[in-house]
């Protein structure tokens, strides 16, 4: 089950309290209230710089778009596959008469 979702602009905060201003991590996620891997996971993705950010950001929404279409094209495939298996059935019974 997933946590609860905070924006990027807090995330780039809580980075900045530790890469920055020198805090342990253990004590902003405690004061934060999140994780100490959360916290972990923010510092990997986003203390780097602004340009890689961006390119990211764009790599997950066309991953994003891609699955989504991929979900949409299975489902078409598995409609098309039973349409098949009807018509297919329909046509042996129409040819027994």
């Amino acid at each position: 089950m997933r946590g609860k979702r905070y924006p990027d602009e807090f995330k780039i905060e809580a980075v900045k309290q530790v890469t920055e201003r020198g805090h342990q991590i253990a004590d902003v996620a405690e004061r934060l209230g999140v994780t100490p891997k959360s916290l972990h996971n923010w510092i990997n993705k986003f203390d780097k710089p602004e340009k890689q950010h961006i390119t990211i950001d764009n790599q997950q929404d066309e991953i994003r778009k891609l699955k989504a279409e991929l979900r949409r094209v299975t489902e078409e495939r598995n409609i098309l596959k039973e349409a098949a298996v009807y018509f297919a059935s329909e046509s042996k019974k129409s040819t027994r008469s």
